[in-house]
């Protein structure tokens, strides 16, 4: 597994000009809380399937020229974890409205409906038998330096995800629940756009 590059503020132009030839992106964000009105956004992890992985330290006063350009890339699907909450905070914090969505939650919560355990950790365990370590998820994102065990979680969260997909939209097709997954996606980018205005589940509730 290629070491992750930790960076300041955006990706270097050598991983950008890398990443502009991928067809898929991993993609990830840790913040200082999960309130994006109120909470810091301090990394955001990008990585190509057997490539190179990024790890961006992000000022909020500078968003990140080139990531916002990858991100709205039509062309690029970006394959996040729970792509809801990270895209919400992209959005707010850094103006950035990501393009060409896939998120391995949804599908997990569409396909797997053998269990109500929809989280990274339970999906990697199922379908590669590696144990994800997720308690360094709530520590302080917002320092200077990563510790090293930090950076290898930042890192565990993208490499995952192209496997991931791949299996899921498997389960997805032989459960003939493919085409309502797409719409679902389809939907998606609408979805978090009433949660950047403000508006939670029970909109929907009678």
């Amino acid at each position: 597994m290629q070491r992750a590059r930790l960076v300041k503020q955006d990706i270097p132009n050598d991983i950008y000009e890398e990443f502009l030839t991928a067809t898929e992106l991993g993609v990830d964000c840790e913040m200082m809380g999960l309130n994006p009105h109120r909470d810091r956004l301090c990394l955001i992890q990008v990585a190509r399937e057997n490539g190179s992985c990024a790890l961006v330290q992000v000022d909020e006063a500078n968003p990140p020229a080139l990531l916002k350009q990858l991100f709205e890339s039509e062309k690029i699907t970006k394959i996040f974890h729970y792509a809801r909450a990270d895209c919400a905070f992209l959005q707010i914090r850094l103006r950035i409205q990501v393009k060409n969505l896939y998120c391995t939650k949804l599908a997990s919560r569409m396909a797997r409906t053998y269990t109500d355990r929809h989280g990274l950790k339970e999906l990697v365990k199922e379908f590669t038998g590696d144990n994800l370590d997720k308690s360094i998820t709530s520590t302080d994102w917002g320092r200077p330096e990563l510790t090293d065990d930090q950076m290898l979680y930042a890192q565990s969260d993208v490499i995952y995800l192209f496997h991931l997909r791949r299996v899921l939209n498997g389960m997805l097709q032989r459960e003939k629940r493919d085409d309502i997954f797409a719409r679902a996606l389809q939907f998606l980018p609408d979805r978090i756009e009433m949660d950047v205005r403000g508006f939670g589940d029970d909109v929907f509730n009678h």
